[in-house]
C-alpha cells in the first residue's frame, strides 16, 4: 500500500516586525500664539516655523473647548491629554477654600526650590500671592505624556524641560523629571525644585551664561519696517518699564543703572533674547544627555514664553508680536538643524502648540467701531456686596475674584442656593455690570456633557462646564460680553497691561497644532482637533498607553507602519537661517 503524503501544510506567516518608535519627542509651546497667526506671517519665515507648516501636518481649524484658556490649564491640557475638568488645574491661581488664601497650580508646600549656579533668588512664584514653599507638579491630579513615558518606557528614557514660568516647566514634565528648569523673573536665577532630579551640566552653563550678559543690548527690528503688517505704536498698549511704545527696546532696565534690576528681567523675559537662550538650554541638554541616543525614547519640553509677555504689554496687533515670531523661526530652525545633526532627521517627532490665544486691546478694537471695553471685576464685586446686603448677609460675602471665578465666603453659596430671592438679586445685579455677558452657577457644571455633540447647552456653558473642578473652581462663573476685557486692576489705579486672556470666545480659544518629523503624514488637515489630541498622538507613536484622556490620536497625520520605517530625505530649505545670536 503506497504511502500517504503528509496532509499541505500553510506557510508559516512571517513574523511582523515590530513597529519603529521615534527616538526623540520634543514639544514645544508658545505662549499666547494665536492660530491665525501661522496665515498672517507665514510668508516672513524661513526657519523653523516655515519649516513646521511646509514639512508637517498643519491642524488648522485646532482650539481649546473650555472657557479657562489661561497658561497652566493650556500646559496641563496639551501634557495630558485631557480637558481642566479631569486634569484638576483650573487656572494659573484659584481660591483655596481650606487654606482661605489664593494659591498657585505648581505651589508646593512640601516641596524645596533651589537655583543653578548657586544664585540666589525669591522663592516661590513671583507672579502670585503665595510664596511659602516650593514648586511641583503634585496638583496635577493625573499622569502627563511625559510621566508615563518614563513610567513604561523604563530606565532609558529621559524627560527634560525648559521655560521661563514654573508653572509651564513643571506642568510640561509632570510629577517627575531628569530635569525642569524656569526662571525667576527677579533676579535672572534659574531654578528647579527637589521634587525633580537636577541637570549637573546647567550649574557651569548658567555660571558662564548669565541673563545678566544681555544687559545693555537693544532688541531691535529683524525686518525691513515696511513689512510690519499693523500700526508702529499700538492704541492702549502698556509697555515694560523703561520702554517707549515703539522700537527700538534696550535691554537697560528702568533707570539704565550700572547694574541690572528687575525692571531689566521684565524686559528681558519680553524679549526675543529669552527665546534664544531657551532654545540654547535645550540644544544643551540634547548634547550633555545624549538625548535621543541612550536606546530609549526621550521627552524633550520648551515652552516659550517671551510672546505672552510681549502680547499682554503691546497687543496681537503689534510689531513686537510679530518680529518676536520672526526671531522665534530662526531659533526654531536652529535646533531643528540641531536635532537633525545629532539624532537624525526622521528620528524625532516633534509638536507645536499654544497655550491660549488673546483678545485685543480694547482701545485699539474700539477704533474699529466694536462694543469693547473693559469688565472692571473690583466695580462687580460692589454690585454683588450691595446686592447681597438687603438679604442680611455677611460682609464681605466674597472671599475672591480669581479671573472668571466668583468664590464666596464659607457658608454663603449654600445659603444662596435655598434663597431663590437673593440668588435672584445677586444675578441682577451681576448682568446689570457692564460687559457681562452670563452669569453661570457651580451647580450648573457639576455634570459635564460626555461630548459636545450630547449636550443641548449653548457654547459658553459647556466650555465652563469643561473648565469646572469641585472643590477648586468658584462658586459663580463671569462671561464677559465679546471683547470685553477681564480687569481686576484696584479702582483709582493705572492698568498694568495691554491686555488678557482667559474666556470661551475663539480669540482666545484658537491655537495653532503643528506635528513634523517620525511618523507623521504631512499636509493641511481641516477637521476640529485640539491641543489634548497631542498626547494620544503621542503615545500612539510611542506605545505607550495614557490614562483618562478627553483627546483622540490624531490618526488622519500618521504615516502607516511601512512609511514610517521607510527612509526620508529632507528637501533642501529654499534658504538656511543663521543661528538668532544677537536679535
Amino acid at each position: 500500500m503506497a504511502a500517504q503524503a503528509p496532509p499541505l501544510r500553510a506557510a508559516a506567516p512571517k513574523a511582523m516586525q515590530a513597529p519603529a518608535k521615534p527616538k526623540l519627542v520634543v514639544l514645544l509651546v508658545v505662549d499666547q500664539m494665536r492660530g491665525d497667526y501661522v496665515d498672517k506671517f507665514l510668508h516672513q519665515w524661513t526657519g523653523g516655523l516655515k519649516r513646521l507648516v511646509e514639512e508637517g501636518a498643519w491642524f488648522r481649524d485646532a482650539a481649546y473647548p473650555y472657557a479657562a484658556t489661561e497658561t497652566c490649564v493650556g500646559h496641563s491640557t496639551i501634557s495630558t491629554g485631557a480637558f481642566p475638568a479631569t486634569h484638576g488645574m483650573v487656572a494659573n491661581n484659584w481660591w483655596d477654600r481650606g487654606l482661605g488664601k489664593s494659591v498657585t497650580c505648581t505651589s508646593d508646600s512640601k516641596a524645596k526650590n533651589s537655583a543653578y549656579g548657586g544664585a540666589s533668588f525669591k522663592d516661590g512664584d513671583s507672579e502670585s500671592d503665595e510664596k511659602e514653599g516650593g514648586n511641583s507638579g503634585v496638583r496635577l491630579t493625573m499622569p502627563s505624556f511625559a510621566d508615563e513615558l518614563k513610567f513604561q518606557g523604563g530606565a532609558r528614557t529621559r524627560v527634560v524641560t525648559f521655560s521661563l514660568k514654573a508653572r509651564a516647566a513643571i506642568t510640561l514634565a509632570g510629577h517627575q523629571a531628569d530635569g525642569v528648569a524656569w526662571l525667576d523673573d527677579t533676579t535672572g536665577a534659574w531654578v528647579t525644585s527637589n521634587a525633580f532630579e537636577t541637570l549637573p551640566f546647567l550649574d557651569d552653563y548658567v555660571k558662564k551664561n548669565p541673563v545678566r550678559k544681555d544687559y545693555g543690548k537693544t532688541w531691535n527690528l529683524l525686518l525691513d519696517k515696511k513689512k510690519y503688517l499693523y500700526a508702529e505704536e499700538t492704541v492702549g498698549s502698556v509697555p515694560p518699564d523703561g520702554w517707549n511704545h515703539s522700537f527700538p527696546h534696550p535691554l537697560r532696565g528702568k533707570a539704565a543703572g550700572a547694574d541690572p534690576d528687575t525692571a531689566f528681567y521684565k524686559q528681558w523675559k519680553t524679549s526675543p533674547f529669552a527665546d534664544t537662550y531657551l532654545t540654547q538650554l535645550a540644544e544643551l541638554a540634547v548634547d550633555q544627555l545624549s538625548l535621543g541616543k541612550a536606546g530609549g525614547m526621550d521627552f524633550l519640553g520648551i515652552a516659550y514664553s517671551p510672546l505672552d509677555y510681549a502680547g499682554h504689554a503691546f497687543g496681537p496687533r503689534s510689531w513686537e508680536v510679530q518680529d518676536i515670531l520672526a526671531r522665534l523661526d530662526e531659533d526654531l530652525g536652529e535646533l531643528f538643524m540641531h536635532l537633525d545633526k545629532e539624532i537624525g532627521h526622521g528620528n524625532y517627532v516633534v509638536a507645536l502648540t499654544a497655550d491660549h490665544g488673546v483678545v485685543p486691546i480694547p482701545e485699539d478694537m474700539q477704533k474699529t467701531g466694536a462694543d469693547a471695553g473693559l469688565l472692571h471685576l473690583p466695580e462687580l464685586r460692589e454690585r454683588i456686596e450691595k446686592a447681597l446686603e438687603a438679604f442680611k448677609y455677611p460682609k464681605p460675602a466674597i472671599a475672591s475674584i480669581s479671573g472668571s471665578d466668583i468664590y464666596f465666603a464659607p457658608g454663603v453659596f449654600d445659603k444662596l442656593q435655598n434663597d431663590h430671592a437673593a440668588m435672584q438679586a445677586l444675578l441682577d445685579a451681576a448682568l446689570a455690570q457692564p460687559g457681562v455677558a452670563a452669569v453661570y452657577r457651580a451647580d450648573e457644571l457639576r455634570d459635564r456633557p460626555a461630548t459636545p455633540q450630547s449636550s443641548t447647552q449653548s457654547p459658553a456653558h459647556r466650555a465652563f462646564a469643561y473648565s469646572y473642578f469641585p472643590g477648586r473652581s468658584g462658586d459663580l462663573f463671569i462671561l464677559p460680553k465679546p471683547y470685553w476685557l477681564l480687569d481686576g486692576t484696584p479702582l483709582g489705579k493705572p492698568r498694568s497691561y495691554g491686555t488678557g486672556h482667559g474666556v470661551p470666545y475663539n480669540y482666545d480659544q484658537h491655537v495653532p497644532v503643528l506635528l513634523m518629523g517620525f511618523g507623521i503624514q504631512p499636509g493641511q488637515y481641516f477637521q476640529p482637533v485640539t491641543p489634548a489630541d497631542i498626547a494620544p498622538t503621542f503615545a500612539a507613536l510611542c506605545g505607550i498607553t495614557l490614562a483618562s484622556r478627553d483627546g483622540h490620536v490624531l490618526a488622519e497625520a500618521l504615516k502607516k507602519p511601512a512609511e514610517s520605517r521607510a527612509p526620508v530625505a529632507r528637501p533642501k530649505p529654499a534658504s538656511a537661517s543663521a543661528p538668532n545670536t544677537n536679535p
